[in-house]
């Protein structure tokens, strides 16, 4: 147990590391895209990709997760990843290509066509995807995987500057992701040598563990994308614009603090499945953890977003603003439910992900149409809002399913992190009211920063307070002491 968890907490740290370094890049990127381009770009752009995750999600084997679960993975069983992975791709990127004539003519927008036919490439070169990137996973050695995904990230960025100083134009969304995908497949090969041989040999037998990832994944991708064609048709591609972009930049706080730790749970958790006493404690641990972490980073978001769009974005993209209150809200409640995903799927109960998905699908689609009828852009946000509640409920029922901890376990843990968030919000907003209203950068920046750093040494006081008082229980504050008086004592024998 002490073994996995040392290997888990260094592995966290390099995901960490890469998450960080690539975050930056990215919000970089978003933020000099978001100037140079306008909300109605970024929505054509959206309508596309939107079209590509729903097709690419109907088709994915979820082959890599397979790999992951399985107990002894051979050569061959990477033969017939890769070959399967191949065979897909040829096959969805065709069909993309096809659709999109018909896809223009729905929405009225003939530029759709190259767009969707150069996204079909993107697929295409997905197809060549190195399966041993999957075995790193399952050993728990994220190094290599820092130095690929960071590579990625710089070569789209790059790539996507480059074409929008130049040309000004919604190309650099699309040729920033080709090119970054395009170059991350040759370094991923040049990384980990592997040369692939055409093979369907245990095709069946990774199949019958992926089978219901796979529906859940088609359900999900659906139910998270439907409301961008939705906009997109009926209110139009500024409105998508603003809502892409709010979107993005209000989930960039909770998945990339929640990223480093779930990404490594799954390989974690599938090693602790013959023991299900150490598998709960282990659950509880990594909850409590995520939640700890991100629930500050999101709220947080939320409640500065007004000034942090005038601040990066200009006030072009002030609608984007409560598109980034609401939904960072609602993806950092989320957060609790977050490790149910890893838990399952090591587990092998992807039955139970898969009829949480079409649960959530069943409530959230009917919700989103009704709230864009009743009140647009905003009723499709409030929407939002009661969904996630909703998904919350049934990301702790799969926990209890397999668990056996109740509701009530599940939330208490998590008491001091929501009353400390709840302090800090409250704290934010007011300092924001005492800054009053700035509209220059110096004093924009101000305002940011001064509301930034009186949220944070909020939460961790009150945290920290809480933590005490109950008497220094086993969560979340004893693993970031215990790491941080590790990394020290390291420190200091090196010195």
């Amino acid at each position: 147990m002490n073994n996995i968890k040392a290997r888990l907490q260094i592995g966290t740290i390099w995901i960490s590391a890469s998450r960080v370094l690539t975050n930056i890049l990215g919000f970089v990127a978003t933020v000099v895209l978001a100037r140079i381009l306008t909300p109605n770009d970024f929505g054509l752009v959206a309508l596309g990709t939107s079209m590509l995750a729903i097709v690419t999600s109907v088709t994915d084997l979820s082959l890599g997760s397979a790999l992951v679960q399985h107990r002894n993975p051979t050569q061959t069983h990477l033969h017939t990843v890769w070959t399967l992975g191949l065979g897909r791709a040829f096959a969805v990127a065709l069909l993309f290509a096809a659709a999109a004539y018909p896809a223009a003519a729905i929405y009225k927008d003939p530029r759709l066509i190259l767009v969707m036919q150069v996204l079909a490439l993107s697929v295409l070169i997905s197809g060549f995807n190195n399966p041993r990137l999957v075995m790193l996973t399952k050993a728990l050695a994220f190094r290599q995987q820092f130095i690929l995904d960071v590579s990625i990230k710089i070569s789209a960025l790059i790539v996507s500057l480059g074409v929008a100083l130049i040309y000004k134009s919604y190309w650099a969304l699309i040729l920033g992701v080709v090119g970054g995908q395009l170059i991350g497949v040759i370094i991923s090969y040049v990384l980990f040598p592997f040369l692939p041989r055409i093979s369907v040999r245990h095709g069946r037998e990774l199949w019958s563990f992926s089978m219901w990832l796979t529906l859940g994944q088609i359900m999900n991708t659906i139910n998270w994308r439907m409301d961008h064609l939705l906009i997109g048709g009926f209110l139009g591609r500024p409105a998508l614009g603003y809502y892409t972009v709010g979107d993005n930049l209000a989930v960039i706080p909770t998945r990339e603090a929640t990223a480093p730790i779930g990404q490594t749970l799954f390989p974690a958790f599938s090693q602790l499945v013959g023991d299900r006493v150490r598998l709960r404690v282990a659950y509880q641990s990594a909850q409590t953890l995520v939640t700890a972490i991100a629930l500050p980073l999101g709220v947080g978001v939320a409640v500065v977003a007004d000034p942090l769009v005038r601040l990066m974005m200009g006030e072009k993209w002030l609608p984007a603003v409560i598109v980034i209150q609401i939904l960072a809200s609602v993806f950092a409640l989320q957060t609790i439910g977050t490790p149910a995903q890893p838990l399952a799927m090591a587990t092998g109960d992807t039955k139970l992900l898969f009829k949480r998905d079409l649960q959530g699908f069943l409530v959230r689609i009917p919700m989103i149409v009704a709230g864009m009828l009743l009140g647009g852009l905003h009723g499709i946000l409030y929407a939002r809002a009661l969904v996630g509640t909703v998904g919350i409920v049934l990301a702790l029922n799969v926990v209890k399913t397999i668990t056996g901890l109740t509701f009530r376990e599940q939330l208490l843990v998590n008491l001091r992190a929501l009353t400390s968030v709840s302090i800090m919000a409250v704290v934010v907003i007011v300092v924001e009211y005492l800054f009053g209203n700035r509209t220059t950068p110096v004093g924009l920046f101000i305002k940011l920063a001064g509301s930034a750093l009186a949220g944070g040494v909020t939460y961790v006081s009150c945290s920290w307070l809480l933590w005490r008082i109950a008497g220094r229980p086993k969560g979340p504050e004893t693993e970031v002491v215990g790491m941080g008086l590790k990394i020290l004592g390291k420190l200091r024998r090196k010195t």
